[in-house]
Order: structure tokens, then C-alpha cells, then sequence
């Protein structure tokens, strides 16, 4: 079981406020929410009688950046703004400029409205008395108070800013709004004014110190041609000379460098020839040569001659053999002595083609050294030429400005102009219809608000719902008002005389309602709750039933009466048994008194002699229903209950009677109820609608099922029932069913 509770248990009271929340607690409480709707619409119209009208002058002004140029388009002002229109900063600007304290104080200034009794009160004409001074105050404070007033917004998307102003006295914000607008105008020119002579004189500051700069350009400029020797040529033409010299100078470079390289490889090939063998000479010299080619070629004759003769066998002494071998020596000298002079001719040609190559290398260097010595005169004659150049251009821009700056300081252009002029201020009310709706509003709100929260810091259960998801079991029904129901004496009666006549009923009217009224709304519900008993286990039915509650006066001795009264109206052998020892009530409500203190008429007696009372004397006037009271008060009525002895006679009674129904103390005061769960089939927790808390409800049926007891099923208790048209239909309500404390345990 209390896994079952813990499983169907909600994580929290409340998940959330409903609209039908909401509406059910505004139903449950309108009185309240009428009453605060009512007081906050009459508090807020005796606020709006009491305000003082305030009426409103409005302007609109253009503010136009592209103002009108009276020197031609293309003469632009000293100070443009046409820069600043491309930043939203600029219109900002403005805006915070006109409801500036500058602004606002220039305006107090001008109509004294610091010594303006109706302007510093607020008010219309305040009447000031005979012979006493005006009320004065500070310019500051004055314009602070006119800051309040003042409204300056942008129309959106336009340059039209709409000025307002509110006062008590239609003409006086007229007057005060067209004030602050020339005055913003005014000042307006003014900056405008003062930029330009500003500008002016700085443009003629700047136009004699630019004046002095050009003459002194143009002295370093001719001192610099004297002392350079610059003539007129330009130094374009100059250039290109020197840059022809530079090519033509490289040209003949180049080409003595080749001749020198041609002559030197041919140097290097005759000194390279082999004086011992001088016919292996190179072919060009030979064509360059006829005499070195013939000297070869009589070399290469004689020396074949010698061969000859000493390949005929002829020695060398022979006469013929030495005077070949003479005529070789003789031709091979004159040949080397020829070849000899070739080769200083070649050498005196090489250092020849050297000396040139150097001689133009060296003028080569020098023009390139003059190209350069060009450029540097260059650069620096331009430099002075333009500081020359550039001081000119300043000194005619700024005398050209300074011209154009006499002139416009001489007009007044202003690009800010009023757009329309204030007019009368018009009336804002106060509206107090309006101010009766707005109260109204509130007021329902507020309500609202209190009724919602009543309801949340109410937290006792108020319908079934509550107790399914609370305690997680199954609901057995509810038992309405006794006096609601259609057949009860105090039925129609209202709530005072309802219950004067429940303080004047006879005893047992309540418990014995279901058998005197069998017809009632309580009998109805007290035959559904049984109709659930007898259901929910009808294989095995409950024999032994405990009705307990949470908490004393929640009605648990009234539903067992009603339980036990419809079970023996359904033709059962019924006993209803009074266990709760410590304020026993079963005997008054069946007129007992006297029996109840018999010997062994009690449950007490009965317990402690182990002896089964009699049928006979439990006997009441309800057909099939006995009752057994609880007997005399006894010291220990938990040990009791939980003793075997007790659960003898339990089991004795479950035999003798269908069905056996007990009547037990609260579970949250003593334990008794606890203990006697257990010797039960089932025990049904009885709940007050709106009078038993949800925790305290929780922890009841959690106590009883922490023992092994088990819960079958809640019965909701004191709830209101109103016929519908789909049968019953219940509201709870905390008036419902106040029987009192000594009435319901």
C-alpha cells in the first residue's frame, strides 16, 4: 500500500494556476473580488476629481541641413552642416539641445517665470493674499521645472521635430513653448554667428603667416638656382643628354671589351706555340700572314729534305745530310724570329685595346656620376619648387576663404525654422471615466489576485480529485450537508437560522439521518459509498471494516453511522462497534446511555472477561444494525486493542454478524487507530472537505499502511450538494456542514 501511494502521489500541491482555477476561485470568492473592484474604481475616481486639468501647446520644427547658400552652390559655408546629417548624432544632438537647461533657462529669464506664482504651484491663477510677497525661486530650479514640462520627439522618417509643452493655464504653455522656441532658434544663429567669426579670424591669422611662407619659398628658390649655376634649360632635357652619352659610352664599352678578348685569345694562342717544332702554327695566322705561311711551309720542306737523305742511308756527317740539316736551322730561325715579332705586334695591339676600355669605363663612370649629381639637384630644386607651389595654393584658398568668410558672417542663415507656431493648449483631462475604468481594472486584478491567493494558502483537500492524487487511493463517495439535502428539516433555512436549528436538534438527527430520511441526499450518498464497498471486493468481501480520520472533528463517527446504517438497509446483519475508548459517542447517538455501563454490553468489559456479549442487549432501533458500545473509560486503550483478547472477540463478531463496523480515534492523535488497521480487512479514512489538510491527510493513510494496515478507499465528508440536471453536483465550501466539535469526533 504505500508503494501504491507513493505511485500515484503527485510530485507537488499544485502544478500550476488554470484559467479554470482562476475562475473557480473568483466564483468561490466574489464577494471580495467585487469588493476591491468597486473600491479601487471609486478610489480612482475621487483621485481624478481631485487632479488639476493640464492642457498642451504643441509646434513642429523643421530642422534642414542642406541649408539655403546665398553665394551660389558652389561657395559653401565656414561652418557646414551637411557633414553632420550623414550621422544620426547630429539630430540627437538637437533634440537634447532644445530641452537643454540653456535653453530652459534663457526662457525663464525672459518671462520671469521664477516670480510666476501660477507656473511654480502648477495651477491655473493661484490667488496670492494682499500685501504678502510673491513667491520666488531659482532660475535652476525653474528651468528644471520647465525641463518637466517640455516634450521634444522626431517624427519618424522626416526632420520635423514636434515640440510640446503642459501647464494648467492654456495661454501660459502657449506662451512659455513659442518662448523656449525662439530662444532655441536664437541661440541657433548665434553658434552659427560665433562659428564663423571664429573661423574668420583664424582664416586671417593663417592667410599673413602663409603669406610670409610663399615669400620665403620663392627666395630659396632662386637662391638655390644662383648658387647651383641651374640654367634654363629644364632638367628633362638635361636628362636625356646624358642619358644618350651614358648609351652611346656603353656601346663602345662593349665593343672594345669584345676586340680586346678577340686579341687577347689570339695573343694567347701564339704564345702558346712550340719554339722547339714551329710548324704547328694556328691557322688563322697563317692567313692572316703569307710570309709566316711561305717561312712554314720551306720549315716543313727542309725538314722533309733531311729526312730523305737519311732515309737513303746517308749519316750525319755526310756533306749532303749537314747541309740539309743547315738549311732547317736557317729557315726555323728566320721562322721564330717572324712569329716573335707577330706576337709583340699582338701585345702592343692588346694593351692598346686595355687602355682604351679603361679610358671609357672612367667616362662612363663620370656620366653616370654627373646622372646622378642631376637627380639630386633635381629632387631637391623640386622640393623647393613645390613648397613654393603648395604655399601659393594655401595662401589663394585661404585668401578666397577669408573673403567668402566676410561676406556670410555679414547674413543670417539659419538652417532651423519654426515649422507651426504653438497654438492654445488643448485640454488632457484628467478623464475620469477613464480613470474609473483603470481603477476598475486594477481593482479586479487585485481581486483576482487575493482570491488566487486565499485559494493557494488553503491547502485542505476540497474535492475528490485532491484526495485521488494525494493520498493515491480509490474514492468511495462523499456524504453532502445533512440540511442540504432535499428531505432534511433544515432544508431551504438560512445560514444563521440553519444553524440555530442544528444547536437545537435532537441528538443522533445527523448519524441517523440515512434510516429517518431514507429518501435524502445524505441516503443517496450513503448507499453509493456502500455500493463502492461492496464492489470493489466482491469475491471477498470486507467483513471487518475501520472507519477512522486524520484529525478530531472531521465527521468519522458520522460516516460509520451512515455506512453501518446503509449496509443493514441492504439487508446484512450489521454491528457497529465503538473503539474509540478515549471519547466514546455510538451510545448518545443511539440512546445508550444507561446500557453502555451494563456488564458485558461494552467492548471494554468485553475485552478484559473475554467473554461475547450478548445479542440481545445490542439490539437497536435500526433494523439489522446493532451497536456495541465502547464501555467505561480504561487507562491503556492501544495495549487493549492491540491484545489478543480483542482479536478474539473481533473474530467472534466477524462470525455472528455479515458485516462489523468500527468506530476508532483520529489517526494522527493516538495510535489506536494505527493498531486496530491491522486486525482489520480494510480501513476507510474519512477527510473534511475544506478542513483537512492535504499533508495531514497523507500522513495518515501513510501511517497505516507503515503498520500493514490497508486503506480501501476515502470518503469526503461536509460537502454541499445542488440538484443539476445530470444529477448531483458538488462545491465545497468552508461553511458547509459546521456541526460541532462535540457532534463529530
Amino acid at each position: 500500500m504505500q508503494s501504491q501511494l507513493q505511485s500515484h502521489a503527485p510530485p507537488g500541491d499544485s502544478d500550476g494556476l488554470t484559467l479554470l482555477q482562476i475562475w473557480k476561485a473568483a466564483r468561490k470568492r466574489w464577494p471580495l473580488v467585487a469588493f476591491l473592484a468597486v473600491a479601487c474604481a471609486v478610489a480612482a475616481i475621487f483621485y481624478g476629481l481631485g487632479q488639476t486639468v493640464h492642457y498642451r501647446s504643441s509646434a513642429t520644427v523643421l530642422i534642414d541641413p542642406n541649408s539655403t547658400k546665398p553665394l551660389g552652390k558652389d561657395v559653401d559655408r565656414v561652418v557646414d552642416f551637411d557633414a553632420y546629417w550623414t550621422h544620426k548624432e547630429y539630430f540627437e544632438t538637437q533634440l537634447e539641445v532644445i530641452k537643454s537647461r540653456l535653453i530652459a533657462a534663457e526662457a525663464v529669464r525672459r518671462l520671469a517665470l521664477n516670480r510666476d506664482p501660477g507656473f511654480i504651484s502648477g495651477t491655473s491663477k493661484p490667488k496670492s493674499k494682499a500685501g504678502t510677497r510673491p513667491h520666488q525661486i531659482g532660475e535652476t530650479t525653474a528651468a528644471n521645472m520647465l525641463r518637466g514640462r517640455l516634450k521634444v520627439e522626431q517624427q519618424e522618417k522626416t526632420r520635423i521635430v514636434e515640440v510640446s509643452y503642459e501647464d494648467a493655464d492654456p495661454l501660459r504653455a502657449q506662451r512659455i513653448l513659442q518662448t523656449v522656441l525662439d530662444a532655441y532658434v536664437q541661440h541657433n544663429l548665434d553658434e552659427i554667428a560665433a562659428s564663423s567669426q571664429s573661423a574668420g579670424q583664424w582664416l586671417r591669422d593663417r592667410l599673413v603667416k602663409l603669406k610670409e611662407d610663399l615669400e620665403q619659398s620663392e627666395l630659396d628658390l632662386h637662391r638655390y638656382k644662383k648658387n647651383k649655376s641651374i640654367l634654363s634649360v629644364s632638367y628633362d632635357d638635361q636628362s636625356n643628354i646624358l642619358r644618350e652619352q651614358i648609351a652611346q659610352l656603353n656601346q663602345r664599352i662593349t665593343a672594345a671589351r669584345a676586340q680586346r678578348e678577340k686579341v687577347a685569345a689570339r695573343y694567347q694562342a701564339l704564345t702558346s706555340i712550340d719554339t722547339e717544332d714551329p710548324s704547328e702554327l694556328p691557322a688563322s695566322e697563317l692567313l692572316v700572314s703569307p710570309l709566316l705561311d711561305k717561312l712554314r711551309t720551306d720549315y716543313i720542306t727542309a725538314q722533309r729534305e733531311r729526312e730523305r737523305l737519311l732515309a737513303g742511308g746517308k749519316g750525319q756527317n755526310h756533306p749532303e745530310v749537314q747541309a740539309a740539316e743547315s738549311a732547317v736551322q736557317n729557315v726555323k730561325t728566320t721562322l721564330l724570329t717572324e712569329l716573335h715579332n707577330i706576337q709583340n705586334g699582338v701585345k702592343k695591339d692588346l694593351d692598346a685595346l686595355t687602355a682604351e676600355t679603361n679610358g671609357l669605363s672612367k667616362l662612363y663612370g663620370a656620366a653616370k656620376q654627373q646622372a646622378l649629381e642631376l637627380n639630386m639637384l633635381e629632387i631637391e630644386y623640386n622640393r623647393l619648387e613645390r613648397l613654393k607651389d603648395n604655399n601659393e595654393k594655401l595662401y589663394s584658398l585661404v585668401l578666397e576663404r577669408s573673403k567668402e568668410s566676410d561676406l556670410t558672417s555679414l547674413m543670417q542663415v539659419n538652417n532651423i525654422r519654426v515649422l507651426d507656431a504653438p497654438l492654445r493648449g488643448a485640454s488632457l483631462g484628467p478623464s475620469v471615466p477613464l480613470f474609473a475604468a483603470v481603477g476598475l481594472l486594477a481593482g479586479l486584478v487585485l481581486g483576482l489576485g487575493a482570491a488566487v491567493g486565499r485559494e493557494l494558502l488553503d491547502l485542505s483537500v476540497k474535492s475528490p480529485d485532491d484526495l485521488e492524487q494525494q493520498l493515491g487511493v480509490p474514492f468511495l463517495g462523499l456524504l453532502p450537508k445533512a440540511d442540504a439535502a432535499n428531505s432534511s428539516p433544515y432544508y431551504g433555512y438560512g445560514r444563521r437560522r440553519r444553524a440555530r436549528a442544528e444547536r437545537t436538534a435532537e441528538p443522533g438527527s445527523v448519524e441517523l439521518m440515512v434510516h429517518q430520511h431514507p429518501k435524502s441526499g445524505v441516503a443517496e450518498a450513503a448507499r453509493t459509498i456502500r455500493t463502492n464497498l461492496f464492489f470493489m471486493a466482491p469475491d471477498n468481501p470486507y467483513k471487518t471494516l475501520l472507519v477512522t480520520s486524520p484529525g478530531p472533528g472531521e465527521g468519522k463517527t458520522t460516516i460509520a453511522c451512515v455506512i453501518a446504517i446503509a449496509m443493514a438497509q441492504a439487508g446484512h446483519r450489521v454491528l457497529l462497534v465503538d473503539c474509540d475508548l478515549r471519547r466514546p459517542r455510538l451510545h448518545r447517538i443511539f440512546r445508550r446511555d444507561g446500557e453502555g455501563q451494563r456488564e458485558g454490553v461494552s467492548v471494554a468489559q468485553a475485552i478484559v472477561e473475554r467473554a461475547l456479549p450478548s445479542q440481545e442487549g445490542l439490539k437497536t432501533t435500526v433494523p439489522n444494525l446493532d451497536v456495541l458500545p465502547a464501555g467505561p473509560h480504561v487507562p491503556n486503550p492501544a495495549e487493549l486493542l492491540g491484545s489478543e483478547s480483542f482479536q478474539s472477540l473481533l473474530s467472534d463478531l466477524s462470525r455472528r454478524y455479515d458485516r462489523v463496523v468500527i468506530d476508532s480515534p483520529p489517526v494522527a492523535a493516538v495510535t489506536d487507530a494505527t493498531v486496530l488497521s491491522t486486525r482489520v480487512d480494510g480501513t476507510v479514512l474519512v477527510v473534511r472537505a475544506l478542513s483537512t489538510s492535504r499533508d495531514m491527510a497523507r500522513r495518515s493513510a501513510r501511517s497505516i499502511s507503515d503498520v500493514g494496515g490497508r486503506v480501501v478507499g476515502t470518503v469526503l465528508n461536509a460537502a454541499e450538494s445542488r440538484r443539476g440536471r445530470g444529477g448531483y453536483y458538488y462545491y465545497y465550501y468552508r461553511g458547509s456542514y459546521e456541526a460541532s466539535r462535540e457532534d463529530a469526533a
